[in-house]
Formats: C-alpha cells, sequence, structure tokens
C-alpha cells in the first residue's frame, strides 16, 4: 500500500503537468525596452504555433491566447526580435533591446522616435484623419462629413490613442537624453540589475524634470542613487 501511495503521486503529478501544458490560457506580459526601461507600445507580439498576434498598448501590455511551450516572437522597429518560450500561467516581462549602439545612443533613440511618431501621424492622415482625431467647431460647420467621421470612426479614435501615447513619448525622449545608463554609471556605482531597478523605480516624471539642466539632472542621480542603494542596504 506504501509503495502504490508513492508511485501514484508521481503519476498524478505528471497528469496535472501534462493538462496544463494541453490548454489554452491567457498569457499576459510588459513589453519594456532594456537600458531605457520604457515601456514600448506598438510592438507586435505573434503565438508562432497559432500565428495568432496582438499589439502592445500605451502602457506597453498585452494579452495573448498561448499554451505551455508556445513561443512567442516579439517585434518593434529600431528594437532587436525576441523569442520568449511559455513555461507557466504567470506574467512575464519582456525586454527588447535597442538595435544601434554608438555612443550617441541617446540622441540617436530621440531622433528615432520622433520619425517614427510623425510616419504614423502622416499615415493617419492619409486615411483622412485630422486634427490627430479632434473635432473642432469650425470643421463640424465647414465640413460636417469629415466631422462625422472623426466622432465615430475607428481610425480617428487609433488617432487619439496615438496622440496620447505620442505626447507622452515625446516626454520620455526628454528625460533620456540625461536619465541614462551611461551618464548613471558615470555618475554611481550601480551597476546590472541593481541599475535596472534603479531606473524604472526612480525614473523621475516629466512634470518634476520638464525644466531640469544637466547640473540638476546629475544632481538628482546622485541624492537620488544614494537613497536607492541605502534601502536596499536596510531591506538585507
Amino acid at each position: 500500500m506504501k509503495f502504490f501511495k508513492t508511485a501514484i503521486i508521481p503519476f498524478f503529478l505528471l497528469l496535472i503537468s501534462f493538462n496544463l501544458k494541453a490548454q489554452d490560457f491567457i498569457v499576459k506580459g510588459v513589453v519594456f525596452e532594456k537600458g531605457a526601461n520604457i515601456r514600448v507600445a506598438l510592438a507586435e507580439i505573434t503565438n508562432l504555433r497559432t500565428n495568432l498576434g496582438v499589439g502592445s498598448n500605451d502602457l506597453g501590455y498585452f494579452q495573448l491566447k498561448a499554451k505551455v511551450g508556445d513561443t512567442l516572437l516579439i517585434t518593434k522597429r529600431n528594437l532587436t526580435d525576441q523569442r520568449i518560450i511559455i513555461k507557466g500561467t504567470q506574467d512575464i516581462l519582456i525586454y527588447l533591446v535597442r538595435e544601434s549602439t554608438m555612443l550617441n545612443e541617446v540622441t540617436i533613440v530621440g531622433n528615432t522616435k520622433k520619425q517614427d511618431l510623425a510616419e504614423i501621424k502622416r499615415e493617419f492622415q492619409n486615411k483622412g484623419v485630422y486634427k490627430g482625431g479632434k473635432t473642432p467647431l469650425l470643421s463640424v460647420l465647414s465640413n460636417p462629413l469629415n466631422a462625422i467621421y472623426n466622432l465615430f470612426g475607428k481610425d480617428p479614435k487609433n488617432a487619439r490613442r496615438f496622440g496620447r501615447y505620442a505626447d507622452n513619448e515625446i516626454k520620455q525622449s526628454q528625460i533620456d537624453v540625461y536619465f541614462n545608463q551611461s551618464i548613471i554609471k558615470n555618475n554611481t556605482e550601480l551597476r546590472g540589475d541593481t541599475l535596472e531597478r534603479y531606473m524604472l523605480d526612480c525614473r523621475p516624471t516629466f512634470d518634476k524634470a520638464q525644466y531640469w539642466n544637466s547640473y540638476d539632472y546629475i544632481k538628482y542621480i546622485k541624492e537620488s542613487s544614494k537613497n536607492f542603494t541605502d534601502t536596499l542596504g536596510k531591506g538585507k
């Protein structure tokens, strides 16, 4: 009897594991840009088994049906493709690496983002979506058909959504000029995972940093990194 109990337990565990692998579930995740720790919107996440895909939202968040063992392909223009194997039902964090590794990386990133945003805006305009999907009062009077389209069309809704995203990306790009790995490494001892965690936890808000110069950023980095490391020490 004892041998029977000992043998049947692994059998049930194996059966549970097999059932988990056989079942579809909704995998949830967030896409970040590695180093900058900026959430990546409009990334494409594709399940290579089903060939079904979704896009990440303004906060980099996505949901997609998958099974354990499936491979997800994550792509985004100017970022290196990433493949993730689903190992369980837990949420996943995905870090995409920017393709450019030149010395003036921050400047290139800023220019690339602005070019991407301008290109997408032109695509909306080519579809007949003006003013970022908003309908001014004068437009209602002068062009009622376009006003109705902007109010109820799918593309205008996406244009308004993109407008909010673009505004945030431009603000975040301004912060990236000084709050980046290179400058932080030159002014602190933070490295590796600790550096990435600091950049995520202590990234200044645009409202706080919009009028800062380089001196203000360096002062903030030195003070906030000391408080950050002191807090880590207390947690040990």
